[in-house]
């Protein structure tokens, strides 16, 4: 019961501390999106994008899922760390070598320039450097303590945003990005290493390389499988419809998902050790799935509407704003389709978790072979909006994932949710009367918005199911 209690206790200190995080974040990012996206075209933008997933292209092959089998194991040895370490680095330099040698092919092919060679360049040397943090990471990971992780990330998000906000006002541009992420690297590193000291060693023992490889191959598996169903996407829209075109869909999907990584991000860092400890106890995975299905209903499906509401008021109060609005299209449709994927993503971790990997190795597949079936004639139909669509379509089969684990673990997904989903409802009707009766009013209207939002879909849940929020999350923290 001891140890029950300590798991639950770094949990949600551990949650809310990733919580606070990307709260700081993202109030950070958005102090620095719009500054950004003031200051820089949708064209820089789409750079930034394409490059970026040139690197998560490379990212995916960087530790063939080693990281995630040190996290799942009950116990590890020193053999272990220094077999994953070796194997990870020997992996990540090989790609560097690759990645600087197609360097000129690349820009030719993007017609990029030489800030854009700068910035690819940068993100290589980041690579490399951040890589170095992973093993001191995975022992905080597998000890619940985020907080330390949350605590490095805080400092490098804080840098980067800062750096990249002042040099784009100072007319950088793209070089913005170089030495954003070239700073942030470097101070990530020292910082987590004065938190998670650990001495590197290189070493492979062949009995626990084939231990961590039997779970991590498989596990790297379905992030390779990502790759091609999200970044290499982006580099196929970069050169298919043109660098504004994803620049337009970059904003809308990062502001759709904005509240979603939020949430869902840090829920998955956490239940995935969780579900790695109580792999074995049917009853425990009941109710961290439940309660978790219960969570992000009560914070998404309000944030979600609210989103909608609000966006085209956003863009008109921004300064220089006006350039996104052919984006909000696009906006709708991720938020709606980022909220139905959000209920897949508790059950990977969960499948992933408790030793089944191969379940969330089989979706994934599935997914990324539907991407590439549906994005090439949906976009040639529908130009900037294929992408979207293919996204809303895939958000569906969330009703299939959900279904699978409940034939491993019975659970109650609509008695979780449905409350939420009426009283944001309510919200949403309460928003858009307000909306209608201050049209012109700017700024206030959005502050009288966003008070009014939160005040009907708390009464809503009060008045109509009795649920008082304050009271119950109160309860939760309290007892443990």
């Amino acid at each position: 019961m001891a140890q029950d209690a300590t798991l639950k206790r770094k949990s949600i200190v551990s949650t809310l501390s990733l919580f606070f995080q990307s709260g700081y974040s993202a109030v950070l990012g958005f102090a620095a999106n719009v500054v950004l996206t003031i200051y820089l075209s949708p064209e820089i933008f789409g750079i930034y994008i394409t490059v970026l997933s040139i690197i998560a292209f490379l990212n995916y092959f960087s530790d063939i899922g080693l990281a995630a089998s040190l996290i799942q194991r009950n116990d590890i040895s020193d053999e272990d760390v220094s077999t994953a370490f070796t194997i990870q680095q020997g992996i990540i330099v090989s790609l560097i070598i690759i990645g600087f040698l197609l360097t000129d092919p690349i820009l030719r092919f993007y017609e990029l320039g030489f800030d854009g060679r700068i910035l690819y360049w940068a993100l290589l040397a980041s690579f490399f450097i951040s890589s170095l943090k992973t093993i001191p990471s995975v022992f905080l990971e597998r000890s619940v303590r985020f907080h330390k992780i949350v605590l490095v990330q805080v400092i490098e998000n804080t840098c980067f945003y800062v750096v990249v906000a002042v040099l784009a006002i100072k007319g950088f541009g793209l070089l913005s990005f170089a030495y954003g992420v070239l700073i942030r690297a470097v101070i990530g590193l020292v910082v987590m290493y004065s938190i998670s000291f650990w001495m590197p060693r290189v070493g492979i023992s062949r009995k626990s390389a084939k231990h961590l490889l039997s779970y991590g191959v498989p596990f790297q598996s379905m992030s390779f499988l990502a790759l091609f169903k999200d970044e290499l996407v982006n580099l196929f829209l970069g050169k298919i419809v043109g660098f504004q075109v994803l620049g337009y869909i970059g904003w809308a999907k990062r502001w759709a998902e904005s509240m979603l990584r939020i949430i869902m991000d840090n829920i998955s860092r956490v239940v995935f050790p969780i579900f790695s400890r109580i792999q074995h106890d049917h009853e425990k995975q009941r109710n961290v799935i439940q309660k978790i299905i219960r969570y992000q209903s009560m914070i998404l499906i309000p944030a979600s509407l609210g989103m909608i509401v609000l966006m085209p008021l956003i863009v008109d109060i921004l300064p220089k704003y006006e350039k996104w609005r052919p984006a909000l299209p696009i906006f709708y449709i991720f938020v709606f389709s980022g909220l139905l994927s959000s209920y897949s993503t508790p059950f990977i971790n969960f499948f992933n978790g408790i030793g089944k990997v191969k379940i969330s190795l089989t979706f994934m597949l599935a997914w990324t072979v539907l991407t590439w079936l549906l994005i090439i004639p949906l976009t040639r139909m529908f130009g900037m909006y294929g992408f979207p669509l293919t996204v809303l379509m895939l958000s569906l089969s969330c009703v299939i994932v959900i279904l699978k684990a409940r034939s491993l673990i019975p659970f109650d997904f609509l008695g979780s949710m449905l409350r939420y989903v009426v009283s944001g409802a309510v919200m949403a009707v309460m928003l858009l009367l307000v909306k209608a009766g201050t049209l012109h009013m700017g700024v206030v209207s959005a502050v009288i918005m966003i008070v009014v939002g939160a005040v009907s879909y708390y009464a809503a849940l009060l008045l109509i199911f009795k649920e008082n929020l304050i009271t119950e999350l109160y309860n939760e923290f309290k007892s443990s």
